[in-house]
């Protein structure tokens, strides 16, 4: 299995990884209703929450891309380069995201953009 698969798995368990921080030391959660209490949650909890569900969004774009690198024989070194490239801008996301600081985190989204985008050229 190459790079670029392995990676697909680590961004389908980066929102797992969110979920988890946002619970985490929370005495109270809710298990019954867990929408619910985290719709109510404030600060970081509720940015770790965000950070989760831009998470699954940017995991379809990612795995379309890796995909169509693979279908279409683009060159391997440069789909890992690119798919590692997009772990990396993704585990910044959630950092920057959970740890309030929205330029950062928008960079390395942007970062994260353009890796799939340059998947994608690399399949053409």
């Amino acid at each position: 299995m190459t790079t670029a698969l392995w990676c697909l798995l680590v961004a389908s368990l980066l929102p797992v990884v969110c979920a988890g921080i946002s619970k985490w030391g929370f005495r109270e959660f809710d298990n019954r209703n867990p929408r619910e209490w985290l719709a109510r949650q404030q600060g970081w909890r509720a940015r770790a929450h965000a950070a989760q569900q831009n998470s699954w969004e940017a995991f379809a774009m990612f795995t379309a891309a890796v995909l169509t690198a693979h279908l279409a024989g683009a060159a391997q070194a440069t789909v890992d380069l690119l798919a590692l490239a997009f772990i990396a801008a993704r585990v910044g996301y959630v950092v920057f995201y959970v740890t309030d600081r929205a330029s950062l985190r928008s960079l390395v989204w942007l970062a994260g953009v353009a890796c799939c985008v340059g998947l994608f050229v690399a399949a053409a």
